[in-house]
C-alpha cells in the first residue's frame, strides 16, 4: 500500500462509526459501457468441468498426449482417487497426471444448463477459452479461429476440416461443427437474455499452434519465423535438435508471442484481428446480434498498450456494446481502464480487503469501508458500477476452502501442494464456515459493481488451488462419491458431496433481489455504521426514489444494533420491507426515532422500508 492511500484509509478509520462516509455517486455524463454490465450477475464456466452432455466427443488419449491404458475419469468418482493409469505413471497426486485427467465437459452441456443458469437469476456467462487447445484448461490455442474440437459433436471430422484450411488466410476458413454449436449456444443464450464473453490469450500459445508448428517444422524458411521469440534455430548439421524459444515466465509449454516496441508483429495482429471480427460477426454482414458480447482478455498487462489501443479500435468498430474485461490483479489496471482500451477488470483489488475483512479478521470495520470506498473511488467514476467484483476463480482455491484457511495473503499458500502449507485443510468447510460464504456473497451482491462467482459456488463446491478448484460441476440428478482421499496420503474422515440445495437457493435469491432493485445495480453507496468492537457494518444504496438498507454482523456473537432514523435519512417511521437475509432469525424493526435490529452472529439483511 502506498503512503498516500495509507494515510487516507487511517483517517477514515478513526472517523466515528455514527458519521456516514459517503462512498460514491454515480454519474451519467459519459456512458461509456454498455449499460448492461451494470446489471450484470456473472457466472464463470471453466467448459471442460461444466457438464458432459455428449460422451461421443470425449477426448481421446491420441489426442492429449497420455499413455494407452489412459480413460475419461468419471464425472462423479472420489477427486483424489487415483486411476490406475495415474498411479503407475507418478507416485503423488499432484504430479502430472491430475493435468491430464479429462472429464468430457462439452457446449452441448453448457446449452443443457442454460435453462438452471437463467433460473438461478445469470445474465452474464464468462468462458475459460474455448478455442482448440490440447490441455483442459485450452489456454495454449493451437487456434483461435475454431472451437475446441472435443467441445463440439464430431472431434475427427473437425479435425479434418481444419487441416484443409490455410490458417493464415481467412477466406479459406469453414464452421466446424463445433463452431457451429458454439453459434448455437449464443443464440440459445440471447434467446434467454444471457450475455456470453469468452477469453482471448493474445500473448502466448501452445506449442501445437499452427503457425508454432510451421516454425518447427520449417526454422528460418518459416513464413512465422518472426512471430516468436526464438533463441537458437535448429542445426541441420548436428543430430541434436537446438532449436529453442521464448514460453511464457520461461515455461516452454506456452511459446510467448514476440513484443516488438508494445506491439505484436504484423502477421500475428492481422491473424487475431481476423479472429476477433469471427466471433464478434460470424456472419461478416456487420451485425454484430449473433456474435459474442465482449471479451476477457489473459494476462493484459503482459501485453503492450499500443497493440490494445489497436484491437479495442477494432472491437468498439465491430460492436460498441461489447465489453472488454482485463485480467489484472494490481493497481497497475489504473493504467489500462481507459476510454480507448479496456472497459473494465477482474476486480481482484475489491477481493483483497473483502477476504481480509470477512476471512482473515486483519481490517476493522471502519478500515475495511475506508479500504473499499479508496478502491471503488480509483475507478473512473462511470465505471465502477460495472467492475466485475469476483473473489474466486480458475486461479485461486475457492471461496468456501479460503474460509477454513484464513491468515494468509490472498491466493497465496493455497493448496497443500505448496511446500510452505502443506497443512491447507480441503475437508467439507462445514456449517459455520457456510455461514460466512453466505454474509460475503451478501456483500458481494449489494456492494457497488458487477458481482461474478466461479461455477458450483452456489452448488456449495470447495477445493484447494488449480488443480482442486477445477473438480466437476455438482449436480443435483447426479450421486457423487465420498470424497475419501487425500492429495499427501494424509488420513481423512470421509465427506460427502453433493449438490447443496439451500445454498443454491441463496445465490438465487441474492442474484434476484438485485436484479429486481435498481438501487442494488445502479445505486449510490454510503456507509451509515461501521462499529469496531461489534464487528457490524451498515450501508445504503440508493437511485432515484428507492433505498435499500443492508447491515451485517461479521461477529460470532448475537448483536443488538439502535440507529438513529435521521443518520438513515428517514423523516418518519415506515414499515420494514425484508428483501433478503441469513439467518431468518435475523430481526429488523422501526419506533419513532431508532431503527432496531437483533443480528444473531455472522448474519445480514437487506431490507427497504415503505
Amino acid at each position: 500500500m502506498n503512503k498516500s492511500l495509507f494515510a487516507l484509509v487511517l483517517l477514515l478509520s478513526l472517523v466515528s462509526c455514527r458519521a456516514p462516509i459517503h462512498v460514491i455517486r454515480p454519474v451519467e455524463e459519459k456512458p461509456a459501457l454498455p449499460a448492461w454490465t451494470a446489471s450484470a450477475n456473472w457466472y464463470q464456466i471453466f467448459p471442460e468441468r461444466f457438464y458432459n452432455a455428449d460422451t461421443t466427443n470425449d477426448p481421446t488419449a491420441e489426442r492429449i498426449k497420455a499413455p494407452s491404458d489412459w480413460r475419461i475419469t468419471p464425472w462423479t468418482t472420489d477427486w483424489y482417487q487415483r486411476a490406475p493409469w495415474e498411479a503407475r505413471l507418478t507416485p503423488t497426486f499432484y504430479d502430472e497426471t491430475v493435468f491430464m485427467r479429462r472429464l468430457g465437459g462439452d457446449l452441448q452441456g453448457v446449452i443443457q444448463k442454460l435453462d438452471y443458469l437463467d433460473s438461478l437469476g445469470v445474465n452474464a456467462l464468462y468462458f475459460n477459452p474455448v478455442f482448440d487447445a490440447v490441455s483442459l484448461h485450452k489456454y495454449d490455442g493451437s487456434s483461435y479461429h475454431h472451437i475446441d474440437r472435443n467441445f463440439g459433436p464430431d472431434p475427427e471430422g473437425d479435425a479434418k476440416r481444419m487441416a484443409a484450411e490455410n490458417p493464415a488466410d481467412p477466406s479459406t476458413w469453414v464452421f466446424t461443427s463445433a463452431d457451429s454449436l458454439f453459434l448455437k449456444l449464443l443464440s440459445e443464450a440471447k434467446r434467454r437474455n444471457i450475455k456470453i464473453i469468452v477469453d482471448g490469450v493474445w500473448n502466448h500459445t501452445g506449442p501445437e499452434f499452427w503457425a508454432f508448428q510451421d516454425i518447427v517444422q520449417k526454422q528460418q524458411a518459416s513464413p512465422y519465423r518472426d512471430w516468436y521469440t526464438v533463441k537458437a534455430w535448429d542445426d541441420p548439421t548436428t543430430e541434436a535438435f537446438e532449436f529453442d524459444y521464448k514460453g511464457w515466465w520461461d515455461y516452454k509449454g506456452l511459446p510467448e508471442f514476440r513484443d516488438v516496441n508494445g506491439d505484436l508483429p504484423e502477421g500475428v495482429k492481422a491473424y487475431i484481428f481476423a479472429a476477433t471480427r469471427r466471433w464478434m460477426d460470424p456472419n461478416n454482414d456487420g451485425d454484430p446480434s449473433d456474435g459474442i458480447d465482449g471479451w476477457r482478455l489473459d494476462v493484459a498487462e503482459e501485453v503492450g498498450l499500443p497493440f490494445w489501443k489497436q484491437w479495442h479500435r477494432l472491437v468498439r468498430e465491430i460492436n460498441p456494446n461489447a465489453i472488454t474485461v482485463a485480467e489484472i490483479w494490481t493497481d497497475k489496471a489504473l493504467e489500462y481502464i481507459d476510454e480507448d482500451m479496456f472497459g473494465i477488470v477482474m476486480n481482484y483489488r475489491w477481493a483483497y480487503p473483502t477476504v481480509d475483512f470477512f476471512i482473515n479478521k486483519t481490517l476493522s470495520p471502519q478500515a475495511f469501508l475506508a479500504r473499499q470506498q479508496s478502491i471503488l473511488n480509483s475507478w473512473p467514476q462511470h465505471k465502477r458500477l460495472s467492475m466485475q467484483n469476483l473473489l474466486d476463480s480458475h486461479d485461486t482455491d475457492r471461496l468456501f476452502s479460503m474460509i477454513i484457511n484464513p491468515g494468509r495473503e490472498y491466493d497465496r499458500k493455497a493448496s497443500p501442494r505448496d511446500k510452505d502449507n502443506p497443512n491447507y485443510r480441503i475437508e467439507y468447510p462445514g456449517a459455520v464456515a457456510r455461514e460466512t460464504l453466505q454474509l460475503i456473497s451478501l456483500f458481494q451482491y449489494t456492494w457497488p459493481g458487477a458481482p461474478m462467482i466461479f461455477y458450483g459456488t452456489e452448488a456449495g463446491m470447495w477445493g484447494a488451488d488449480d488443480p482442486d478448484d477445477r473438480k466437476p460441476m455438482l449436480w443435483p440428478d447426479l450421486t457423487y462419491a465420498d470424497e475419501a482421499g487425500h492429495p499427501l496420503g494424509f488420513p481423512r474422515r470421509p465427506d460427502p458431496v453433493y449438490f447443496d440445495d439451500e445454498l443454491y437457493q441463496w445465490y438465487r435469491t441474492l442474484m434476484h433481489v438485485r436484479t429486481e432493485h435498481e438501487a442494488l445495480r445502479l445505486g449510490s453507496v454510503d456507509a451509515f455504521y461501521a462499529q469496531d468492537s461489534s464487528g457490524v457494518i451498515g450501508y445504503r444504496r440508493s437511485y432515484q426514489n428507492e433505498s435499500v438498507y443492508i447491515l451485517m454482523n461479521t461477529s460470532s456473537d448475537e448483536v443488538e444494533v439502535s440507529i438513529p432514523l435521521k443518520e438513515l435519512k428517514i423523516r418518519k417511521a415506515r414499515k420494514v420491507q425484508p428483501l433478503v437475509g441469513r439467518p431468518s432469525s435475523a430481526e429488523v424493526g422501526l419506533n419513532d426515532e431508532y431503527l432496531e435490529a437483533t443480528l444473531p452472529p455472522r448474519s445480514g439483511v437487506v431490507v427497504s422500508f415503505r
